[in-house]
């Protein structure tokens, strides 16, 4: 972690050196530097458990080299403890419309899973984009942006191996692919996924339907899941939630915003085996309501948001759950730059 750190510092000060000896040639190609902090305090109230996190601690450093050359290296230096190296990857821009990304990425798949910790609605992300939705991998991805259309495409293929590994040769590959619409205050987004986490390929599809319009968000999305060989039970996967938004203009904070959610999944394997050869319930069938309120602050490019959030959680009669499964209230800081 170290040296990444010293690398990316080293990097930006031969950069910035080079430019005070020729501000108006390099000037655009400064690297640009931003970090997400997420730190927080949850608490359930059943067992009176409850902890202080640091859900994130990301920075990126992106950024130009040419007309037709960008590239983007991000890492978590402290995600629940752990350090993660997230994105690694160059693109080039073939033409207007099409261009080619290459290196570590998410996979173009899903709008809630998608989405950077900054942008995040809620505390906790829904259950597709923590349990069902959320792949990142290495390879290749192509985006087409048509600049008289509101249509984007993208979709790419990937390594099978998880992004801790990138040695690994196989003769299968992991596919991905998404495209959205938009028709006025209206996005609409499909997507497809193929992805074999051990050696039994997973097949998802995934729709969403999106609704702004002044204060107001709107968001509704479902993700089926198939087991190759019927060697799990298909997985169901939805989330609907809103967000409205209020100004303030008296005080400290700039915004205040109310939130709600109701998100769900049936029984979910992540498609890695057990000893004996078998794909096993990784998550159990639930429910949950998340009802959240939020005040932002914002100062030139930076900005915070306070979230308090409280979920409640469904489960079948019978169900034996785990610590951080529960109801719970989360108290979050949300500061980015």
């Amino acid at each position: 972690m170290g040296k990444l750190v010293l690398a990316m510092f080293l990097m930006t000060s031969v950069v910035s050196e080079a430019n005070s000896q020729n501000e108006n040639s390099i000037s655009r190609f400064i690297p640009q530097i931003h970090g997400t902090l997420r730190t927080r305090y949850e608490l359930e109230p059943e067992y009176m458990v409850n902890r202080f996190q640091v859900r994130n601690a990301r920075l990126s450093v992106g950024g130009v080299v040419s007309s037709v050359l960008d590239y983007k290296f991000e890492a978590d230096f402290c995600d629940r403890g752990d350090f993660k190296m997230l994105d690694a990857w160059a693109g080039f821009a073939v033409n207007d419309i099409f261009r080619i990304q290459v290196g570590q990425m998410r996979m173009p798949f899903s709008v809630d899973a998608s989405r950077a910790p900054h942008l995040t609605v809620f505390a906790n992300r829904s259950f597709i984009a923590k349990q069902v939705g959320n792949v990142r991998g290495v390879g290749v991805k192509g985006v087409v942006k048509l600049p008289t259309v509101p249509l984007a495409i993208e979709a790419g293929v990937f390594n099978t191996a998880t992004i801790s590994n990138h040695q690994v040769w196989q003769r299968e590959m992991s596919f991905s692919g998404k495209m959205n619409y938009r028709v006025k205050n209206v996005k609409i987004e499909v997507g497809v996924e193929s992805i074999v986490p051990d050696s039994v390929r997973l097949n998802l599809l995934d729709g969403s339907l999106s609704w702004s319009s002044g204060r107001w968000m709107i968001e509704g999305e479902y993700i089926y899941k198939h087991y190759a060989g019927s060697s799990f039970a298909d997985c169901h996967a939805y989330n609907l939630m809103t967000d409205y938004h209020i100004p303030l203009k008296k005080g400290l904070f700039d915004e205040m915003s109310f939130q709600g959610r109701w998100d769900g999944m049936t029984a979910h394997s992540n498609g890695k085996r057990n000893s004996d050869g078998l794909l096993v319930e990784n998550d159990q069938a639930r429910n949950r309501l998340t009802l959240g309120a939020t005040v932002t602050y914002r100062y030139e490019g930076v900005k915070a948001d306070v979230r308090l959030n409280y979920e409640n959680y469904f489960y079948h009669t019978g169900a034996i759950v785990a610590d951080g499964d529960r109801d719970k209230i989360v108290l979050e800081l949300v500061l980015r730059f």
